[in-house]
């Protein structure tokens, strides 16, 4: 090779190494949502996590062109409303720096102060349109006759009175038509002054179909869409299709050159253009990369921009480029994961079809090319011309002016109005909405704060002899520990109010046993735990060794009935299926009628009919591992004894249950069932990445029923008496049903606190399900809990249900420490509740470290994406779920041919108040300014504003919030806490969030002697 050569070969090599990097940068912006088997909460702009919040929502608006916050509208009902109060926008405004900055009110005083203007922007709407309606409104409305209806009496009346004759123009009929005539002229005449001249352009695109759209109407991406996403649906197909796309081995972008290289009959003419491409593309053997290159320097893309534009090219097809992603780089939640390099073989064939398409566009159009070379030009918020720009200006300060009371006279004697009209832009509606976010979060973190600080003089600090608990203490009646979801703080509460004995507790759902699991009618391992967590233990339900041969027969027919149905699924696509189908189709339409009117008693059916498919009554967990290593095949099966003691040991410990044992013990997983939902993992077990809890939950139950592992306990300081017997359960938070599991392993010195327990249990999920139906339209608001619960089972078994239940809709709170702080108040179902004693721990917060690790990144990514999904359901939520169609296995699109739609959809989140999470942890700052320096997620989402934060002193019971880097002590209102017998006394009749409130019912104090 001479000197030229390696030259040549060293800058092809840079080139490439260059373009991939740029991928690699545009693949963070990509949506990080998993297929939807395996939905887990996630923070929607985790790219952007190393960015304050209100920084990092704007960046993103610039970037997706999507909504950081809720409309002003949204705002100002809530306003109206009483969610908000003039209170906390100003005490808002008091708190920002910038809103206490002097700006134009330092060299004019007369016109007041900055938080005086902004808080009138902030209460008032301020009518915004184009040119032509500006024109309109002036021309044709009362604007110039009548002052605004909203504005304060006090200021209007001081505006005519203190007017002088150089306020009052000689058009109009009446002195306040003539004063608002002067108004105008004068705010219109400062504008045409004003050299400042707002730039309102966003959202620039290089991307020539933006410009052939508004030119032509037609819009290329629609065309390549129709091709490009088919194509991908069928590369990444989980098992969907009934045949693999042929030539998958070779690659994406091999396989795309493969197919499409042959000119069809019946195609689109542009696909002509395409074939030829493909054909000169295998010909030369073209790799992708190579490829990326051509398409940027063919459509004159400036080297400078060539980031950007990889950027928005993958952006034009967010869902579909970002599953590319996550199947290429998380292989190991799928079947079929997408070869490395896939998404750039993705780009490659986007930029081909681009390509091909805008030059098909244009010259149907005659369009020449060096007009569609001048494609880069603005194409969302056109730059107007100077005189309509004055226009706007001027009608923005004509609004403003008559609520700030600022004469035409003071107007006029301004020396520039350069700096009153930037003061009025700089505060555009993006920065009114963060302002009314934070004053809308304030009121409710205030409400939950006081609620603390109030209830807890209520009652004794803590139960007696909470710090030093015996062994076994006769006087709880059982306990239960729950996942910390937010779901189930209502339904411990209910326990709590039934039988105050009882003690409950909250953990991470899949209680620290991280696996793969199968169970007994599964075909294959799936994991069942964070999806941060790779587990490498496996663990596998087994049949009774009696039940062996019938399971044998139930095994074999459902495989027989899954040959039958793939069968008759695949077969009615051929030409003589189709004319059985098209005969016999319709008697299709009386299952399907009945699943919708009759959707309890088809469930009944259905259940009744799995009896002799499903599995068998008894079944054991495989727990118990004899060899090296880890595996899925028998004698790998399992934990060791070592692992299973680490377990139960570090789980007793997250929960502050080290002694103090009840007879009876309920670890209690959960998860939802509904029919037709293939969001249906984004309603199960965030901790069991998306899976149900109730394998875990028995699997821990055995582990400390164990006599090895107690002993094992014992010698490290924890022992759990002979008398207490854990318990496996499931409760379903879509119906309401719990599961118990192997009851045929307690012994019968338990089965009356069992009884006594599951009447309990019984009552609660009656009471539950009545305080889940004021939240549906369709129960009456004081249906009966009989009636409530029946109709919870009917939402989960009807096909035509689109809000089974609504998940984590409510989400505002998360509490991490003992029960003891926030038992008997009414949180609403807002509040993920996670139990940590901080008496147990050492100083330096070891047990809290590891709880937050996990609690802070998952309630958080929760809770954001139910934020995000919420303020802006088209860009990053999926908007209705009625036009969803499931697609490879892997997520849903509307049509057959539309992007991927990531985030929740509108049906799941319309009850939800987007606000971040707060956080409240018992702990001492000390610790908790130790864990955000060591945890770096922990510290960027703290410290960054994702979520709030407050502690809760241990000893003191006083509460600090973090603020500005620090934490500053808490001062609760006086206003004193609600209290309410029962938690229906206070949501009867209520459909809305409510405030928390004392409920006296489920008080350890007056119960009888308490929890000792």
């Amino acid at each position: 090779m001479t000197t030229n050569e390696s030259t040549t070969s060293a800058g092809l090599t840079a080139g490439r190494d260059r373009v991939r990097e740029m991928i690699h940068h545009a693949a963070h912006l990509l949506p990080a949502q998993g297929p939807i088997e395996v939905f887990v909460h996630h923070n929607t702009l985790h790219a952007f996590e190393h960015l304050p919040f209100h920084e990092a929502v704007r960046s993103a608006w610039e970037i997706y062109g999507a909504e950081p916050y809720l409309s002003e509208k949204r705002f100002r009902d809530l306003l109206a409303a009483g969610r908000i109060t003039r209170e906390d926008i100003d005490a808002v405004l008091a708190e920002d720096s910038d809103s206490q900055q002097e700006g134009v009110f330092g060299l004019y005083p007369e016109l007041g102060d900055r938080a005086s203007l902004r808080r009138e922007m902030m209460r008032h709407e301020n009518y915004r349109g184009d040119v032509a309606q500006l024109h309109w409104v002036i021309a044709e409305t009362d604007a110039l006759q009548n002052f605004r209806e909203d504005i304060d009496p006090e200021v209007r009346t001081r505006s005519l009175g203190g007017a002088t004759d150089a306020d009052f123009s000689d058009t109009g009929t009446t002195p306040h038509s003539r004063y608002l005539h002067g108004l105008w002229n004068a705010c219109l005449d400062g504008a045409s002054k004003s050299s400042f001249q707002p730039d309102r352009r966003h959202h620039l695109s290089l991307r020539a179909r933006d410009w052939l759209l508004s030119e032509t109407g037609v819009d290329t991406d629609l065309m390549v869409a129709e091709v490009l996403v088919r194509f991908t649906a069928a590369f990444l197909d989980q098992g969907y299709a009934s045949e693999q796309v042929p030539n998958r081995d070779l690659g994406f972008f091999s396989c795309f050159t493969l197919l499409y290289q042959k000119p069809s009959f019946a195609a689109q003419p542009w696909l002509d253009a395409v074939a030829e491409r493909m054909r000169q593309v295998e010909s030369a053997g073209t790799k992708a990369v190579e490829s990326i290159q051509a398409s940027l320097a063919g459509l004159g893309i400036d080297d400078s921009d060539w980031e950007k534009f990889i950027t928005q090219t993958l952006l034009a097809l967010p869902g579909w480029s970002g599953m590319v992603h996550q199947m290429e780089h998380a292989p190991g939640w799928v079947d079929h994961p997408a070869p490395d390099g896939t998404l750039e073989e993705f780009l490659a064939i986007r930029l081909i079809l681009d390509e091909v398409a805008w030059k098909f566009v244009a010259a149907e159009n005659h369009i020449s090319k060096e007009e569609l070379d001048r494609r880069c030009a603005p194409t969302v918020g056109e730059a107007t011309s100077i005189a309509d720009q004055d226009l706007q200006i001027a009608f923005d300060l004509f609004q403003w002016s008559q609520l700030m009371g600022w004469a035409p006279s003071t107007l006029r004697s301004l020396d520039s109005f350069d700096a009153l009209v930037q003061e009025i832009e700089s505060f555009d509606s993006i920065a009114r909405r963060r302002l009314f976010q934070e004053a809308f979060e304030r009121r409710y973190q205030r409400g939950i704060l006081d609620a603390i600080a109030n209830a807890s003089p209520a009652r004794p600090a803590l139960p007696a002899g909470h710090q030093q608990r015996v062994e076994l203490n006769d006087a709880i009646s059982f306990q239960v520990c729950c996942c910390i979801d937010d779901r189930e703080e209502s339904f411990r509460r209910h326990l709590e109010e039934i039988d105050p004995n009882c003690e409950t507790f909250g953990a991470a759902g899949f209680f620290a046993v991280a696996m793969n699991y199968q169970g007994v009618t599964e075909s294959s391992y799936k994991p069942l735990c964070p999806a941060v967590i790779t587990p490498t233990h496996y663990v596998r339900e087994n049949v009774g060794y009696t039940f062996a041969g019938d399971h044998r027969r139930r095994s074999e027919a459902r495989k027989t009935l899954g040959r039958l149905t793939h069968q008759v699924h695949t077969g009615s696509r051929s030409f003589f299926g189709g004319v059985v189908t098209s005969v016999l189709g319709s008697l299709a339409a009386f299952p399907l009628v009945a699943r919708v009117l009759f959707p309890r008693l088809t469930s009944r059916l259905r259940r009744r009919a799995g009896q002799f498919i499903g599995a068998p009554p008894v079944t054991q967990l495989q727990l118990q591992r004899h060899k090296e290593p880890p595996g899925r095949h028998d004698g790998h099966i399992g934990y060791t004894l070592d692992e299973m003691i680490a377990i139960v040991k570090r789980q007793l410990e997250d929960i502050g249950l080290t002694s103090g044992f009840s007879r009876l013990m309920v670890m209690t997983g959960h998860g939802s069932s509904s029919i037709n939902n293939p969001h249906m993992s984004a309603y199960n077990c965030g901790a069991c990445a998306g899976k149900r809890g109730g394998p875990n939950a028995r699997a821990f139950a055995q582990m400390a029923n164990d006599f090895r592992v107690r002993r094992g306990l014992s010698e490290s300081g924890i022992t759990i008496p002979d008398e207490t017997w854990f318990l496996g359960a499931y409760h379903n938070t879509c119906d309401e049903s719990v599961v118990w599991y192997d009851l045929d392993r307690m012994p019968p010195t338990h089965f009356s606190v069992f009884e006594a327990t599951k009447a309990t249990v019984d009552e609660a999920i009656l009471r539950n399900a009545k305080e889940r139906c004021r939240r549906f339209e369709a129960a009456a608001i004081d249906v009966s809990p009989e009636e409530a619960l029946r109709h919870v089972q009917r939402r989960s078994e009807d096909l035509s249900q689109v809000r089974p239940e609504y998940n984590h809709a409510t989400d505002a709170l998360c509490f991490v420490g003992r029960r003891d702080w926030s038992r008997s108040l009414f949180l609403d179902r807002r509040a993920f509740l996670t139990s940590y004693d901080p008496s147990i721990d050492d100083e330096s917060g070891t047990i809290l470290a590891r709880i937050l690790a996990a609690a802070i990144p998952v309630c958080a990514g929760i809770n954001l994406e139910y934020y995000f999904s919420a303020v802006d359901n088209v860009k990053y939520g999926s908007g209705s779920k009625l036009p969803h169609n499931l697609v490879s296995l892997l997520g849903v699109m509307e049509g057959a041919s539309s992007d991927l739609r990531t985030g929740l959809y509108h049906q799941m989140i319309e009850i939800h108040e987007p606000m971040r999470l707060l956080f409240v942890i018992e702990t001492t700052e000390a610790v908790m300014n130790q864990i955000m320096n060591e945890n770096e997620a922990i510290g960027r989402l703290c410290r960054g504003e994702w979520v709030r934060l407050a502690i809760l002193d241990p000893d003191s019971g006083e509460l600090s919030q973090f603020d500005g880097g620090e934490f500053v002590p808490y001062r609760p209102g006086r206003e004193p806490l609600a209290e309410v017998g029962v938690s229906s006394d206070w949501f009867a009749g209520h459909r809305e969030n409510l405030a928390p409130a004392f409920v006296a019912a489920s008080d350890i104090s007056t119960s009888n002697g308490g929890v000792q």
